[in-house]
Protein backbone atom coordinates (compact mmCIF):
# COMPACT_ATOMS: atom_id res chain seq x y z
CA UNK A 1 0.00 0.00 0.00
CA UNK A 2 1.28 3.25 -0.79
CA UNK A 3 1.87 5.95 2.25
CA UNK A 4 -1.97 7.82 1.65
CA UNK A 5 -2.51 9.51 4.78
CA UNK A 6 -6.24 8.67 6.34
CA UNK A 7 -7.03 12.68 6.07
CA UNK A 8 -6.80 12.19 2.59
CA UNK A 9 -9.96 12.92 0.59
CA UNK A 10 -10.25 10.09 -1.95
CA UNK A 11 -8.48 7.28 1.29
CA UNK A 12 -11.12 4.89 1.30
CA UNK A 13 -11.67 5.12 -2.82
CA UNK A 14 -7.44 4.72 -3.27
CA UNK A 15 -7.03 2.17 -0.51
CA UNK A 16 -10.06 -0.30 -2.42
CA UNK A 17 -8.05 0.56 -5.39
CA UNK A 18 -5.08 -0.60 -4.28
CA UNK A 19 -6.18 -3.85 -3.40
CA UNK A 20 -7.63 -4.66 -6.27
CA UNK A 21 -3.78 -3.74 -7.64
CA UNK A 22 -1.78 -5.79 -5.54
CA UNK A 23 -4.44 -8.74 -6.26
CA UNK A 24 -3.15 -8.51 -9.87
CA UNK A 25 0.37 -7.99 -8.38
CA UNK A 26 -0.39 -11.95 -6.52
CA UNK A 27 -1.89 -13.46 -8.97
CA UNK A 28 -5.12 -13.33 -8.01
CA UNK A 29 -6.80 -10.80 -9.81
CA UNK A 30 -6.83 -10.73 -13.50
CA UNK A 31 -5.73 -7.45 -15.43
CA UNK A 32 -9.02 -6.57 -16.47
CA UNK A 33 -10.23 -6.79 -12.68
CA UNK A 34 -9.17 -2.97 -12.68
CA UNK A 35 -10.73 -2.31 -15.80
CA UNK A 36 -14.08 -3.83 -13.81
CA UNK A 37 -12.93 -1.55 -10.56
CA UNK A 38 -12.87 1.74 -12.53
CA UNK A 39 -16.15 1.37 -13.99
CA UNK A 40 -17.42 0.67 -10.27
CA UNK A 41 -15.63 3.84 -8.99
CA UNK A 42 -17.05 5.96 -11.46
CA UNK A 43 -20.75 4.30 -11.02
CA UNK A 44 -20.05 4.86 -6.88
CA UNK A 45 -19.70 8.56 -7.44
CA UNK A 46 -22.92 8.64 -8.85
CA UNK A 47 -24.65 7.69 -5.72
CA UNK A 48 -22.52 9.58 -3.97
CA UNK A 49 -20.22 6.94 -2.27
CA UNK A 50 -22.80 5.72 0.54
CA UNK A 51 -24.99 3.26 1.60
CA UNK A 52 -28.29 4.67 -0.06
CA UNK A 53 -32.13 3.50 1.27
CA UNK A 54 -32.40 0.85 -1.49
CA UNK A 55 -29.23 -0.73 -1.08
CA UNK A 56 -30.03 -1.03 2.60
CA UNK A 57 -33.56 -2.70 1.72
CA UNK A 58 -31.69 -4.76 -0.55
CA UNK A 59 -28.90 -6.13 1.63
CA UNK A 60 -31.79 -7.00 4.40
CA UNK A 61 -33.58 -8.96 1.52
CA UNK A 62 -30.46 -10.76 0.94
CA UNK A 63 -29.95 -11.94 4.99
CA UNK A 64 -33.30 -12.78 4.87
CA UNK A 65 -32.85 -15.21 2.19
CA UNK A 66 -29.45 -16.76 2.93
CA UNK A 67 -30.87 -17.47 6.28
CA UNK A 68 -33.72 -19.36 5.04
CA UNK A 69 -31.46 -20.80 2.37
CA UNK A 70 -31.29 -24.71 2.48
CA UNK A 71 -27.75 -24.67 0.20
CA UNK A 72 -26.51 -21.32 -0.05
CA UNK A 73 -23.35 -20.89 -1.92
CA UNK A 74 -21.27 -18.16 -2.02
CA UNK A 75 -19.44 -17.33 -4.75
CA UNK A 76 -16.06 -15.96 -5.37
CA UNK A 77 -13.98 -14.14 -8.18
CA UNK A 78 -10.79 -12.20 -8.30
CA UNK A 79 -11.83 -8.57 -7.45
CA UNK A 80 -13.76 -10.04 -4.32
CA UNK A 81 -10.47 -12.33 -3.12
CA UNK A 82 -8.72 -8.88 -3.52
CA UNK A 83 -11.62 -6.86 -1.89
CA UNK A 84 -13.80 -8.93 0.30
CA UNK A 85 -11.85 -11.96 0.98
CA UNK A 86 -12.49 -11.95 4.74
CA UNK A 87 -16.04 -10.99 4.57
CA UNK A 88 -16.77 -13.66 2.41
CA UNK A 89 -15.39 -16.17 5.05
CA UNK A 90 -17.12 -14.66 7.49
CA UNK A 91 -20.32 -14.27 5.91
CA UNK A 92 -20.03 -18.02 5.03
CA UNK A 93 -18.96 -19.06 8.55
CA UNK A 94 -22.01 -17.46 10.22
CA UNK A 95 -24.45 -19.22 7.24
CA UNK A 96 -22.78 -22.66 7.53
CA UNK A 97 -22.05 -22.17 3.31
CA UNK A 98 -19.42 -23.29 1.30
CA UNK A 99 -17.47 -20.85 -0.80
CA UNK A 100 -16.39 -21.43 -4.58
CA UNK A 101 -14.20 -19.93 -6.74
CA UNK A 102 -15.10 -19.01 -10.26
CA UNK A 103 -13.19 -16.79 -12.19
CA UNK A 104 -13.97 -15.06 -15.88
CA UNK A 105 -10.14 -15.52 -17.07
CA UNK A 106 -9.69 -19.11 -15.26
CA UNK A 107 -6.39 -20.65 -14.65
CA UNK A 108 -5.91 -23.52 -12.54
CA UNK A 109 -2.92 -21.40 -10.83
CA UNK A 110 -5.50 -18.19 -9.91
CA UNK A 111 -8.25 -20.70 -8.91
CA UNK A 112 -5.72 -22.23 -6.42
CA UNK A 113 -4.34 -18.72 -5.58
CA UNK A 114 -7.52 -17.51 -4.27
CA UNK A 115 -8.49 -21.06 -2.69
CA UNK A 116 -5.64 -20.80 -0.83
CA UNK A 117 -6.11 -17.32 0.20
CA UNK A 118 -9.65 -18.34 1.33
CA UNK A 119 -8.57 -21.45 3.59
CA UNK A 120 -5.43 -19.19 5.12
CA UNK A 121 -8.62 -16.76 6.62
CA UNK A 122 -10.40 -19.62 7.92
CA UNK A 123 -12.72 -21.02 5.10
CA UNK A 124 -13.88 -24.46 6.08
CA UNK A 125 -15.30 -25.56 2.61
CA UNK A 126 -13.90 -24.26 -0.61
CA UNK A 127 -15.00 -25.68 -4.00
CA UNK A 128 -13.76 -24.57 -7.73
CA UNK A 129 -10.25 -26.23 -8.13
CA UNK A 130 -11.84 -29.65 -8.76
CA UNK A 131 -15.39 -29.01 -10.63
CA UNK A 132 -17.50 -32.15 -11.82
CA UNK A 133 -20.23 -30.06 -13.17
CA UNK A 134 -21.20 -27.93 -15.50
CA UNK A 135 -23.96 -24.87 -15.86
CA UNK A 136 -26.45 -25.71 -18.57
CA UNK A 137 -26.49 -22.81 -20.98
CA UNK A 138 -22.56 -21.41 -20.48
CA UNK A 139 -20.01 -22.02 -23.58
CA UNK A 140 -17.11 -20.13 -21.45
CA UNK A 141 -15.13 -21.68 -18.51
CA UNK A 142 -17.16 -19.76 -15.89
CA UNK A 143 -20.01 -23.00 -16.62
CA UNK A 144 -17.48 -25.06 -14.64
CA UNK A 145 -18.99 -25.68 -11.39
CA UNK A 146 -19.23 -27.97 -8.29
CA UNK A 147 -21.93 -30.38 -6.96
CA UNK A 148 -22.43 -29.65 -3.49
CA UNK A 149 -21.08 -26.59 -4.27
CA UNK A 150 -22.84 -23.87 -6.84
CA UNK A 151 -24.39 -26.53 -9.23
CA UNK A 152 -27.07 -27.93 -5.90
CA UNK A 153 -27.26 -24.90 -3.91
CA UNK A 154 -30.84 -23.36 -3.73
CA UNK A 155 -29.17 -19.90 -3.07
CA UNK A 156 -26.07 -18.35 -4.74
CA UNK A 157 -24.50 -15.05 -3.48
CA UNK A 158 -22.50 -13.47 -6.68
CA UNK A 159 -20.98 -10.52 -5.81
CA UNK A 160 -19.68 -8.88 -8.92
CA UNK A 161 -20.72 -11.63 -11.32
CA UNK A 162 -21.16 -11.48 -14.72
CA UNK A 163 -24.81 -11.43 -16.88
CA UNK A 164 -24.73 -14.23 -18.90
CA UNK A 165 -23.36 -16.52 -15.96
CA UNK A 166 -26.13 -14.83 -13.55
CA UNK A 167 -29.51 -15.64 -16.18
CA UNK A 168 -27.97 -19.31 -16.35
CA UNK A 169 -28.01 -19.57 -12.84
CA UNK A 170 -31.29 -18.16 -12.59
CA UNK A 171 -32.58 -20.65 -15.65
CA UNK A 172 -31.40 -23.55 -12.79
CA UNK A 173 -34.34 -22.68 -10.74
CA UNK A 174 -31.47 -20.94 -8.10
CA UNK A 175 -31.97 -17.67 -6.48
CA UNK A 176 -29.52 -15.38 -6.79
CA UNK A 177 -28.04 -12.63 -4.76
CA UNK A 178 -25.64 -9.96 -6.48
CA UNK A 179 -23.53 -7.02 -5.29
CA UNK A 180 -23.60 -4.62 -8.52
CA UNK A 181 -23.18 -0.61 -8.85
CA UNK A 182 -24.88 -0.65 -12.27
CA UNK A 183 -28.46 -0.73 -11.63
CA UNK A 184 -29.18 -1.26 -15.67
CA UNK A 185 -26.72 -4.16 -15.92
CA UNK A 186 -28.41 -7.21 -16.86
CA UNK A 187 -26.92 -9.24 -13.28
CA UNK A 188 -29.01 -6.57 -11.60
CA UNK A 189 -32.08 -7.18 -13.90
CA UNK A 190 -31.73 -10.88 -13.22
CA UNK A 191 -31.04 -11.21 -10.41
CA UNK A 192 -33.60 -11.99 -7.00
CA UNK A 193 -31.87 -9.27 -5.25
CA UNK A 194 -29.36 -6.86 -6.64
CA UNK A 195 -27.22 -4.87 -3.62
CA UNK A 196 -26.65 -1.37 -5.62
CA UNK A 197 -23.65 -0.69 -3.52
CA UNK A 198 -19.81 -0.86 -3.29
CA UNK A 199 -18.73 -4.27 -1.89
CA UNK A 200 -16.87 -2.88 0.39
CA UNK A 201 -19.53 -1.73 2.02
CA UNK A 202 -22.17 -4.19 1.46
CA UNK A 203 -20.64 -7.07 2.81
CA UNK A 204 -19.72 -5.58 6.37
CA UNK A 205 -23.55 -4.42 5.86
CA UNK A 206 -24.61 -7.99 5.64
CA UNK A 207 -23.02 -9.56 7.80
CA UNK A 208 -24.08 -7.37 10.30
CA UNK A 209 -27.80 -7.80 9.38
CA UNK A 210 -27.15 -11.54 8.87
CA UNK A 211 -26.34 -11.68 12.76
CA UNK A 212 -29.03 -9.22 13.65
CA UNK A 213 -31.71 -11.01 12.26
CA UNK A 214 -30.61 -14.70 12.69
CA UNK A 215 -32.54 -15.09 15.94
CA UNK A 216 -35.95 -14.09 13.76
CA UNK A 217 -38.80 -16.70 13.09
CA UNK A 218 -39.07 -18.06 9.62
CA UNK A 219 -42.25 -16.40 9.07
CA UNK A 220 -40.72 -12.85 9.96
CA UNK A 221 -37.74 -14.03 7.82
CA UNK A 222 -40.32 -15.09 4.77
CA UNK A 223 -42.26 -12.31 4.81
CA UNK A 224 -39.61 -9.93 4.47
CA UNK A 225 -38.99 -11.49 1.22
CA UNK A 226 -42.52 -11.29 0.45
CA UNK A 227 -42.67 -7.83 0.02
CA UNK A 228 -39.35 -7.26 -1.49
CA UNK A 229 -39.65 -5.99 -5.22
CA UNK A 230 -36.12 -6.08 -7.05
CA UNK A 231 -37.45 -4.04 -9.56
CA UNK A 232 -38.54 -1.34 -7.43
CA UNK A 233 -34.93 -1.35 -5.89
CA UNK A 234 -33.31 -1.13 -8.58
CA UNK A 235 -35.78 2.11 -9.90
CA UNK A 236 -35.39 3.64 -6.73
CA UNK A 237 -31.33 2.94 -6.70
CA UNK A 238 -31.43 5.17 -10.69
CA UNK A 239 -33.68 7.44 -8.83
CA UNK A 240 -31.07 8.29 -6.32
CA UNK A 241 -28.34 8.47 -8.65
CA UNK A 242 -30.69 11.07 -10.51
CA UNK A 243 -31.24 13.04 -7.21
CA UNK A 244 -27.65 12.68 -6.27
CA UNK A 245 -26.22 14.13 -9.48
CA UNK A 246 -29.19 17.16 -9.21
CA UNK A 247 -27.92 17.97 -6.33
CA UNK A 248 -23.90 18.57 -7.28
CA UNK A 249 -24.94 20.43 -10.60
CA UNK A 250 -27.30 22.39 -7.53
CA UNK A 251 -24.15 23.00 -5.91
CA UNK A 252 -22.09 23.75 -9.26
CA UNK A 253 -24.68 26.71 -9.49
CA UNK A 254 -23.50 28.13 -6.16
Amino acid sequence: MSDVPPSHPRYVSLKTREKVVEGVEKGITGLNGLIAQGRGEALDYLIGERTTPPAQEAERAAAAMLLLAERPVLSVNGNAAALVPEEMVNLARRIGAPLEVNIFYRTEDRVKKIADLLRSLGAEKVYGEDPDAVIPGLDHARAKAARGGIFDADVVFVPLEDGDRCEALVRMGKRVITVDLNPLSRTARTSTVTIVDNVVRALPSLISLVDEMAGQEVGELRSILEGYDNRSVLCQAVAEMISHLSDQFSALDG
